[in-house]
């Protein structure tokens, strides 16, 4: 039986393309989430939403612990903190928000898996400040997993190709991501 597992993303798991005129969604065939839920082992609850920073006020926190008891998960994937930085959060505070977010979810009863998101690279969204503080979310996501005893990955490791804006996964980027996600997905949530 499969695995039900709730994605609590940004734009990246809600599968934004930048290439279009305001934007725009990649059909489901090539986001990374699509590409999880059409493998028997796994049915993937898509929570990605576009600018979505690491929720910590109480009506934001509210809403999204709403939509992970809805889906009646078996596991939870947090992979946020990207639009944090962008905002102008520092790496340091992306990760204390994203301890408050743990705390949050770790009395919902399901195993959490931890992802640090891929570092921003040089483009039209993106300065080098941004890319440096981006490249160094991992290491504290790490760090914070350890304590927590969580299962973690750090995606920089992945090679996840970014489109034009150095922020948003390319079609290519999402096969990636979902190739390199398989193995941590089994390894956090067994099947």
């Amino acid at each position: 039986m499969a695995k039900r597992i709730v994605c609590i993303g940004d734009s990246n798991t809600w599968g934004y393309d930048p290439r279009g005129w305001g934007g725009g969604r990649y059909p489901a065939a090539v986001r990374w989430t699509a590409r999880l839920d059409a493998l028997p082992q796994w049915a993937i609850v898509n929570e990605g939403e576009n600018g979505r920073e690491i929720p910590r006020g109480a009506a934001s926190l509210g809403r999204l612990l709403r939509q992970v008891e809805a889906a009646a998960p078996d596991g939870a994937c947090v992979l946020l903190g990207t639009n944090d930085l962008l905002c102008g959060a520092s790496p340091a505070a992306t990760a204390d928000r994203m301890d408050g977010l743990l705390d949050a979810l770790s009395g919902r009863s399901v195993p959490l898996l931890l992802l640090a998101p891929p570092p921003l690279q040089p483009g039209a969204w993106t300065t080098d400040a941004l890319c440096t503080a981006s490249a160094a979310l991992g290491a504290r996501y790490a760090a914070l997993a350890q304590r927590r005893g969580l299962a973690f990955a750090d995606t920089a490791a992945w090679a996840i190709e970014l489109a034009f804006d150095g922020v948003h996964f390319t079609e290519q980027g999402h096969a990636r991501f979902a190739e390199r996600a398989q193995a941590v997905f089994t390894a956090a949530f067994g099947v």
